[in-house]
């Protein structure tokens, strides 16, 4: 038997075998559970969780701005049992939210995605951020700016989360805000 002509046929495989064991055993460390009571995903872990600033929210993150950006994106998880409106009432609001260069509401995207266990409505929108306050301290109004949403309806309780930064950040972000929606699941 010939030793390093068998080592050197049997040596690739062992080392893609490696790497593909070390990729999966670290694919799990880059996502966290985040448990919005009712409703839970999965989000990278570079989104940093903080408590939740008011008791309307289930949870929120921020995730860190790309370099020329001026601040992060913000994502919120709100509920509200028995609901607020419609899912078309909720998107006109987040609609509202924003002005074109003639300061008029853009047009929102809106689609269907499927989730874990339920349908998500996701929306997105660009243009000029005028926050809500809900009676807190007035935001910033920010330019240039993109609101990834989604509206998930679940018996008793409907789960809006809204995830705002600037544009360029946010377009980064769009491919893991999509992910995330997939992971969605309600109850359980």
């Amino acid at each position: 038997m010939n030793r390093p002509a068998e080592l050197r046929r049997i040596a690739p495989w062992g080392c893609a075998l490696a790497a593909l064991a070390f990729v999966s055993i670290g694919a799990d460390d880059t996502k966290q559970t985040v448990d919005a009571r009712g409703l839970t995903f999965e989000a990278p872990k570079a989104w940093k969780s903080s408590a939740p600033a008011n008791q309307m929210r289930r949870a929120q993150l921020k995730a860190d701005p790309i370099e020329g950006d001026g601040y992060p994106a913000e994502l919120i998880v709100f509920a509200f049992p028995g609901g607020a409106g419609s899912v078309d009432d909720n998107l006109k609001r987040w609609q509202n939210l924003f002005k074109d260069d003639q300061g008029n509401s853009p047009e929102i995207e809106t689609k269907k995605v499927k989730a874990k266990n339920t349908e998500v409505t996701r929306a997105e929108i660009h243009g000029e951020y005028h926050p809500a306050s809900f009676g807190g301290p007035a935001q910033p109004v920010r330019k240039d700016a993109r609101l990834l949403g989604a509206i998930v309806t679940a018996e008793g309780t409907s789960y809006y989360i809204r995830m705002v930064g600037p544009d360029k950040t946010m377009k980064k972000l769009t491919p893991e805000f999509d992910e995330m929606l997939k992971s969605i699941k309600v109850g359980e």
